[in-house]
Formats: C-alpha cells, structure tokens, sequence
C-alpha cells in the first residue's frame, strides 16, 4: 500500500506524491484514460512547479514513458498543453509540437486527433506583445492532444453531441425547404438522411469552452479555510468532454498532475473510478473541497483541511470504510 493517500471517496482517491513513483506502482493495463494538463512550460519559475522550457519536453517524456505500459490496449492518454514565447522575443515556442513528435516517434504513441481548447474569457497575454506594444493578437487556444496505444482506442462521439444550430433545428423540421438530396460540387453525397434527427450534432476539433468560474464548491472551500487556490485550473468542461467520448461508467480516469483535482471531480460525477496524483499537499487538500456538499458547515471544512494537511486518510465521501483504494476490489495499484 502506498502511504501518500490523502483522502478517497465512494469511487477514487487522491495520493500526495511524486507521480514518477506513484505512476510506476498501478498495475499495466488498467487505465481506460490518463487526462492531465502539465505545468506548462513557462519562461518564468511558477510556484506549482515548472521547468525551464528548454528542459520542459525531457521531463515531461519521462512521465509518459512510465504512463504508456499502465494504459489499455484501447486506452486514451489526453494531453493539455498551453502555448509559450521564447525568452524576450514576440516568436512562439514549438515546445507542445516537439512533445507530440517525440511521444510518437519514440515512445510509439499513436496520435488520434489533435484538438484545441479555445477560451474566449482568457485574459490578454503575453503582456508586452500584445497589452503594451500590441504586436499579437492575445493568446487564447490550448492545444489538447489525444494520445492511444494503437490506431483503435475505445471513443463514442455519440456521447459528446453539440446542440444543432437554429438553421440545423428548422432542417430537421421541414427537411424539403432547405435541401435536396443529391451530390454537391464538393464531392459529398447529401442523402435524404441529412435531415435525420440524431440528438446533435458531431462536435468539431475545436471546443470552445471558457475558463471563468467565480464561484463554486472548491473556490468556497477555499476561501473558507483560507487555503490558497490552484493557480491554473481548467473548466469541468474540458475534461468531462473526453471522459464521456473515451470511457464507459465503472472505467478508471487517472490524472498524473492533479492540481485542484477537477479531472477526478468529473469522473466521480459521471460514475468512472478515478486517481489523482499530485505534489503540493496544501493543494491536494484543498482539492477535497471539490466533494463535499455545498451546505457543510465551515467548522467541519476546516477541520478536514487540517487532517489531510497532517497527512490522516480521509473518507470524504464518509461512506464509513478507511479502506485504501488501493486495496479495494477492481481498482488497479
């Protein structure tokens, strides 16, 4: 057993800890999807623990060489990347395409699709090419990499459905005012079928999600205790999207680089088993926040803040059980 765990709930839990160790102790086959969002690579040292960039894609390979062996043979490894300039100069780093070559070319990942994370609540940025001399335009676009073991991992677009469009809606309604089936220009075959209803349509590549909540259970049990907030947490959006596209209910979701734990948060809410791993302890602690109910008393927050923090293992879900998930049925560790 690993003794890191700080807390767990009714389907997974959260370890304190080194994931280079803690990634090489779960057993090879049993994640469905590995999600994370590294520290990206920054010119400046940030306090949650990033490297210099031009070591940035060394160290990140060594945590998806251990992570590799631990996934499915179907199994989906998602990889969040922010952009970066270099040094005192408004020309962009390749740092996010030299981790997507060189997980490839020789880790022998396969590629899947590429997506990007559009936020359109990100503040502008890098301040002195775009805020002061206003030679770029703000940088808003994540790119999100989907990374499997071979050319078939397990995914069903068909849970990840966009709302149709209004024109798509008055289509579907009176499919002969708009269109008749026959072969476009373009080469495609529009059949009567394109006015079917399929419940929504297919999302593109692109997804489009904002990054501005204000409020919420974490940010509350935060301000609460006095505990200091994640400084780069991503939207449930973003998660969620690819762990209902590549898992079922019951599957494993590990995030290596867990932050405020959004990404086990999500999975608990749609019924995946999750572990997250993660360095900073009074982040680990605060994470819990994320499981509790919206009415508990400030008295009892802080006193489960206090006990993770003094390294006890915590029940948050108070299910009864002091288990280690790490010894219960059907998960793998």
């Amino acid at each position: 057993m690993i003794s890191s765990q700080s807390y767990f709930t009714a389907l997974g839990s959260a370890y304190q800890g080194d994931s280079l160790r803690l990634i090489s102790e779960i057993e090879d086959g049993s994640v469905n999807l590995a999600f994370t969002s590294p520290p990206f690579a920054l010119q400046r040292q940030k306090e949650y623990g990033n490297c210099d960039e031009h070591e940035y894609v060394d160290w990140l390979m060594q945590f998806a060489r251990l992570l590799k062996p631990k996934l499915r043979d179907d199994g989906s490894f998602v990889l969040d990347l922010g952009g970066a300039y270099q040094k005192g100069m408004p020309s962009r780093s390749l740092y996010p395409f030299r981790v997507l070559t060189r997980f490839c070319d020789e880790l022998g990942f396969i590629l899947a699709e590429d997506f990007y994370w559009f936020n359109p609540s990100k503040l502008p940025s890098p301040i002195e090419w775009v805020n002061k001399r206003k030679l770029r335009a703000k940088d808003s676009v994540n790119t999100v990499w989907w990374f499997s073991k071979t050319a078939w991992p397990k995914a069903d677009v068909s849970k990840v459905l966009a709302p149709y469009s209004d024109r798509m809606k008055k289509l579907i309604a009176d499919p002969a005012a708009f269109y008749t089936p026959k072969k476009r220009p373009s080469g495609h075959d529009i059949g009567a079928n394109f006015g079917k209803d399929n419940g929504g349509a297919i999302p593109s590549n692109l997804l489009q999600i904002p990054n501005s909540e204000s409020n919420g259970q974490y940010m509350a049990g935060c301000k609460a205790v006095g505990a200091k907030q994640h400084p780069a947490r991503f939207p449930e959006k973003l998660p969620e999207f690819f762990i209902r596209m590549l898992t079922d209910p019951g599957d494993l979701v590990l995030d290596i680089f867990a932050g405020s734990n959004t990404t086990g948060a999500v999975a608990e809410r749609e019924g995946r088993r999750w572990l997250s791993f993660e360095l900073g302890l009074d982040y680990v602690a605060a994470s819990a926040f994320r499981f509790i109910d919206a009415d508990t008393p400030v008295a009892t927050m802080r006193d489960l803040h206090k006990r993770i923090l003094r390294r006890e293992e915590i029940d948050v879900a108070a299910q009864g059980s002091q288990l280690s998930i790490f010894e219960q049925p059907g998960n793998h560790i």
